[in-house]
């Protein structure tokens, strides 16, 4: 982006002054049954390629599914010859890092925290057809995975896989770019989370995305930061509800030109750790790289991107061409 955009901001918003899932420990976070991003989650799902950028993607999905009460699905499309379970990050270990668990704890200790952790190896050749499937038998709630930069296109992406999935209402992604570390540390489990930008137009509706970063503080009890509407175009920004958080602040921009490239300079001018978008859903989480502007802020984006589909209907449907299940192995985590 070689010009900088002619940016008009606004004043702020009004100020904010088949697993039996358990309830989350103070240690865990006490939150009840509200993860970071939806209201409801009982199921975070993570493929992995066990790579790095996948081990800070993990921490995500783990940190989502501590104060969720969640379980936690961890894919991994393998070989036929062998099943790596040795190579799934450890999810004890990082627990123990974290200090929400003695060192040297049992198996039973993480259940304690409320939650349940699945890791699974299923064997396909396409990761892709291989993740759909799952999620084709077992819906989860949010969607958390790396995503890798080749050539301008996303690693999990390069093959088109027919008819995506209708998740019904409220299926989140939380997209971790390669090379960027996240607002969850890796070593502790802190959350470093002060800024984070809300593309709003008009269609769709940017109001869930409002909603889903309000759950996501008040679920991580961030004590202070500043949320950004940006609006791009000509014409009113969308009328929206700010809600009341303490000790955080809503604030308007304006912009004109190229919507992609206006929310990549101000998430970069604002030093956003957040991006949050909607997009005409219901389907699932190849959604966030189907349309243009999501595309390119995900694939240029220095800091995770959330996509929320909006106007999904109520059912949970199948994928097509995707009838037959390949080979699955699984456990419950035995780090």
């Amino acid at each position: 982006m070689a010009r900088t955009p002619s940016v008009k901001k606004h004043k702020a918003c009004p100020g904010w002054g088949a697993v039996a899932i358990g309830t989350p420990s103070a240690a865990a976070g006490g939150m009840g049954d509200a993860s970071l991003l939806h209201a409801t989650a009982a199921s975070v799902f993570h493929p992995s390629d066990f790579s790095d950028a996948s081990e800070i993607a993990f921490a995500h999905a783990l940190k989502i599914a501590l104060v969720s009460g969640a379980t936690l699905h961890m894919l991994h499309v393998s070989d036929p010859s062998r099943v790596p379970w040795e190579e799934f990050p450890g999810v004890r270990d990082t627990l123990e890092r974290w200090g929400l668990i003695p060192a040297g704890s049992p198996r039973r200790a993480v259940a304690r925290l409320g939650i349940e952790v699945r890791k699974v190896v299923t064997h396909d050749r396409d990761p892709v057809k291989a993740s759909l499937g799952f999620l084709a038998r077992h819906p989860a709630d949010v969607v958390v995975l790396a995503v890798h930069r080749r050539e301008g296109r996303m690693r999990w992406f390069q093959k088109s896989v027919g008819e995506p999935i209708a998740h019904g209402s409220g299926q989140i992604t939380l997209f971790v770019p390669h090379g960027v570390e996240g607002f969850v540390s890796c070593a502790t489990g802190a959350v470093s989370l002060r800024n984070v930008l809300i593309p709003v137009a008009h269609k769709p509706s940017p109001q869930p995305a409002l909603d889903a970063t309000a759950n996501l503080v008040r679920r991580l009890q961030l004590a202070a930061g500043t949320v950004t509407l940006l609006h791009v175009g000509a014409g009113e920004s969308p009328a929206v509800r700010c809600p009341d958080l303490p000790g955080w602040t809503w604030r308007r921009m304006a912009a004109n030109g190229d919507p992609a490239e206006r929310i990549l300079w101000t998430a970069a001018d604002i030093g956003a750790d957040l991006i949050v978008m909607t997009t005409d859903g219901p389907d699932g989480f190849l959604d966030g790289l189907r349309g243009t502007t999501s595309a390119r802020v995900l694939n240029k984006a220095r800091c995770p991107v959330a996509n929320l589909p909006v106007g999904a209907g109520t059912r949970r449907a199948g994928v097509a061409g995707l009838s037959s299940s390949p080979a699955v192995s699984r456990r419950a985590e035995k780090a």
